[in-house]
């Protein structure tokens, strides 16, 4: 629902084709440990990227999933830390994966290590042909993009739940914002300019999020703006301040004035 509102506020979400799944990877996680085993087939495909990533970061080379074992052992491990995880731990799904990963790697390991006449497959590594060695690399970048994509969703939707939360002490929600934010886009890049100047004067950003109201005198004679005007786009300015200002840098690339976008500059 956060992100809904937040795509309808900014008018940028239709390109953010990472948000179509509806469940962050713990409530996914908690589905499946309720019975749903075609979720299970659907999640851990989604995250080979994932996993031949981390297994990759343990053996410090690429992993091929096609033919190397600490693929299936990764592989493996993801799944049974699908079954084995508990919000109540504290720690987030993925980290809790790669640990469960990082564990099963090792105890792979050390009895592989067990067999010292078995040549390791690095060894002979530097074997493949050179198109071999290019797919190879072109692989393992794909795989960690599509692993970087993933996590900014998931950062994104942190964000999101975050920034609600603190918009509430302003009597503030993603609704008003929706519903109050400007028609035009000329109006639109204005607030955000001040909405990012006032984050950036520490005096004036401090009486906001002290007294948690605009400092509407001071932005009048400053920004050289009818009071009539920024009362009218409180809430508005309030937010973009916030993301400005705050813990937010994911949220920090939607408000950015489109002017300065095409130019690539910041506000």
């Amino acid at each position: 629902m956060l992100l809904l509102l937040w795509r309808k506020w900014t008018g940028r979400g239709s390109a953010e084709a990472t948000d179509r799944a509806p469940m962050s990877p713990e409530e996914a996680v908690a589905a499946i440990q309720r019975g749903d085993e075609a979720l299970r087939n659907e999640w851990i495909k989604q995250y080979r990227p994932f996993i031949a990533k981390t297994a990759s970061q343990f053996a410090k080379r690429y992993i091929d999933p096609s033919r190397d074992d600490e693929y299936s052992v990764a592989l493996s491990a993801f799944d049974e830390a699908i079954t084995r995880y508990s919000p109540d731990a504290g720690s987030r799904f993925l980290a809790f994966a790669a640990q469960v990963i990082n564990r099963r790697l090792i105890d792979y390991s050390r009895r592989e290590q067990r067999h010292s006449s078995v040549v390791p497959y690095s060894a002979v590594q530097g074997d493949r042909d050179e198109d071999s060695s290019v797919l190879a690399a072109l692989e393992a970048k794909e795989a960690i993009s599509v692993y970087a994509t993933e996590q900014t969703a998931e950062d994104r939707r942190e964000e999101i739940a975050a920034l609600a939360a603190e918009l509430k002490l302003y009597g503030v929600t993603f609704a008003d914002l929706r519903d109050q934010s400007p028609k035009h886009q000329d109006s639109r890049d204005t607030l955000l300019k001040i909405g990012a100047r006032l984050a950036r004067n520490p005096g004036l950003f401090a009486m906001l999020t002290d007294k948690r109201q605009l400092p509407l005198k001071e932005l009048c004679e400053i920004e050289n703006v009818s009071r009539k005007t920024l009362e009218r786009n409180r809430k508005y300015l309030i937010a973009v301040a916030l993301i400005a200002g705050g813990p937010y840098p994911v949220l920090q690339e939607y408000i950015k004035p489109s002017s300065l976008e095409k130019e690539g500059e910041t506000p």
